[in-house]
């Protein structure tokens, strides 16, 4: 199986991407509302097939990516029946399979932490998906949104523990940057759950957390009870619309040589390699302006903010820096070509200078 963890920073969430290798059909879990271009992009490049994005709850500390991942590709939507959200295509009740190719997630009612929290277990027992009900020896919080420590003490302790030792425990958040932890571990080793903790002894130590709320839960919980539903662009696209740009896992903006070598006059293509290759065997595209990467940055206010960026270098390395590196200065319209001159000239465009 194809198997991805990813990482939003901002709200230590885990966003899980599974797939099937036959079939390339695939399942996006807890998917972040800022993260939507870098998870499409990792579909684009892996070649999947996105079916499903599946809710382990209604958040509190992120917006849900589920509505945008529709829009763009046509995903469906899974959340807990008893969550309360809306604009879903499936609302799960315990029991419920969510498939994907050969292979299907079970929804395990798993509340305490909300009314409508769902972990997910793959089919085989080897991976099971616990949302904020158990976290890597810890669980989510029961002090609002439905919250009970007595439902999330036998919630664990029914559907969680039962599952075989070895079986691989993902978390929806950690805060200290753990990854994966296993049944057999948080059954013996957890300190809220584990072991031969009693009900009151978790009732009274999840009452006197006194935690303070999540900065996003005002902006956060409406939003993911209409499963992320929003009318703006998808999140990042910023000025990004002036070509078909592609965006690449790696968080870089890209375009086509065939696009560029048609619109030459409405870009600035700043080519980031030495002198001695600018003028060397590969040539450049008519109309380049020769900033070498180590320059860049104290030359970048030769360079209009208006006017679309294309930056250039033999490969895509160095310029794939540089879009970044302008970006983080301020330029809200910088591209990277697509495999530098090496492409460019494969599939002789014009150049200046160079051979063949």
């Amino acid at each position: 199986m194809i198997f991805r963890q990813l990482f939003d920073p901002q709200s230590s969430t885990y966003t899980y991407l599974l797939a099937d290798p036959g079939t390339r059909e695939s399942v996006l879990i807890d998917p972040v509302f800022e993260q939507v271009r870098r998870d499409a992009a990792l579909i684009a490049e892996l070649g999947l097939e996105l079916l499903w994005t599946v809710e382990t709850h209604v958040h509190a500390d992120h917006v849900t990516g589920a509505w945008l991942h529709k829009q763009r590709c046509g995903s469906r939507i899974a959340v807990g029946a008893a969550s309360g959200a809306v604009n879903a295509d499936c609302l799960l009740a315990h029991g419920d399979h969510i498939e994907f190719g050969r292979r299907a997630l079970e929804a395990r009612a798993t509340p305490g932490h909300t009314n409508g929290c769902m972990s997910f277990v793959l089919d085989d027992h080897s991976m099971a998906f616990t949302g904020d009900a158990l976290l890597i020896r810890g669980c989510g919080r029961t002090d609002f949104q439905q919250g009970s420590p007595h439902t999330l003490y036998h919630s664990v302790r029914e559907q969680l523990f039962p599952l075989p030792d070895a079986c691989l425990l993902y978390p929806a958040h950690d805060y200290r940057g753990l990854t994966v932890s296993s049944a057999g571990e948080e059954r013996k080793f957890n300190p809220r759950l584990g072991g031969s903790i009693l009900e009151d002894d978790f009732v009274g130590y999840m009452n006197n957390l006194g935690l303070a709320h999540p900065k996003q839960m005002d902006v956060a919980v409406p939003a993911n009870l209409q499963c992320g539903r929003t009318e703006s662009p998808a999140a990042g696209a910023g000025d990004m619309d002036w070509a078909p740009l592609t965006y690449t896992f790696s968080g870089i903006w890209e375009v086509h040589p065939e696009w560029l070598e048609e619109h030459l006059q409405e870009v600035q293509i700043v080519d980031v390699r030495e002198a001695d290759e600018f003028d060397g065997t590969l040539g450049h595209i008519p109309g380049a302006l020769l900033l070498p990467l180590n320059s860049l940055a104290a030359r970048a206010n030769e360079l209009s903010k208006e006017r679309p960026l294309v930056m250039v270098c033999r490969s895509g390395a160095r310029s794939a820096q540089a879009s970044v590196l302008l970006r983080k200065a301020g330029f809200g319209k910088v591209a990277n070509l697509a495999g530098g001159m090496l492409r460019w000239h494969a599939q002789r465009f014009a150049v200046d200078g160079g051979n063949d």
